[in-house]
């Protein structure tokens, strides 16, 4: 049995350990505990909780009132790790700058970052979305249309990414992608990146910006793009979506063709 005089020595530990990390046990507390909680009390997923949320909200056709419902809810109800207000505004600007007409998301999830995207695409510009799980992507299926985005803006397509990818061009048409939104498995980017010069859908110029990179991080995906000399790239550096103190970051790569 410890002894008191033995557990009193832990307590400045314990409470430094506490201190030092506390933003990341209130992460846990909020993506975590606070997620079961409420999947066993409302029968409903989390997702389908931030929909109705969202619906009852926000201006049917009006992106940004989804995208600030969405962004309330998950900054004082619950987390969901969306790309957020701050690193979406990174997104925004790289967006505007680029001026893509064919765009490819790597992980829709509940919708948010479609709406984000779509909303400041180029007149005749679309969007293909790949999201591999079903109730994730019935709801951003709502949220997408919702938002006022039809078919012909945003094609959402509901299947692993690595299955997609291969069957872009034949499919769907698809010669070349101007920009790639990397949010879906972290141990996805590294492969899909890959797949996507295998089958030749990237072009020099091509842009493509992966989202936490450095939390939970993608140490694979970063290692590869310091090895294989295929692109020029950058880090910008932020805090996680909807949290404080964790650091985070998106990267940004373009692509320069096979030296």
């Amino acid at each position: 049995m410890v002894s008191p005089a033995i557990a009193l020595a832990f307590v400045p530990l314990l409470l430094t350990l506490i201190i030092k990390y506390r933003y990341y046990f209130v992460l846990f507390y909020r993506a975590v505990l606070v997620r079961i909680w409420k999947d066993c009390v409302t029968g409903l997923s989390r997702e389908e909780r931030a929909f109705q949320y969202v619906l009852t909200n926000s201006t049917p056709g009006d992106p940004d009132s989804i995208l600030d419902a969405f962004d309330y809810w998950c900054t004082n109800v619950e987390f969901i790790s969306n790309i957020g207000p701050k690193k979406g505004k990174i997104l925004d600007r790289l967006l505007l700058e680029q001026s893509p007409l064919t765009v490819l998301e790597l992980g829709a999830h509940c919708g948010y970052s479609t709406v984000r995207i779509a909303r400041v695409l180029p007149l005749g510009a679309r969007l293909y979305s790949i999201e591999m799980d079903q109730g994730n992507a019935a709801i951003a299926e709502k949220i997408i249309r919702l938002a006022g985005f039809d078919d012909d803006t945003v094609e959402l397509i509901v299947n692993p990414s690595d299955e997609v990818i291969p069957r872009l061009r034949s499919d769907y048409n698809l010669e070349r992608l101007d920009f790639v939104f990397m949010d879906h498995w972290k141990k996805c980017y590294q492969p899909d990146l890959q797949l996507l010069e295998e089958y030749g859908l990237l072009g020099k110029g091509s842009m493509i910006v992966a989202d936490n990179v450095l939390f939970p991080g993608a140490p694979k995906f970063l290692r590869y793009l310091r090895k294989c000399g295929l692109y020029e790239w950058k880090i910008h550096r932020a805090t996680l979506e909807y949290s404080k103190g964790i650091r985070d970051g998106m990267a940004e790569l373009i692509y320069q063709g096979i030296k």
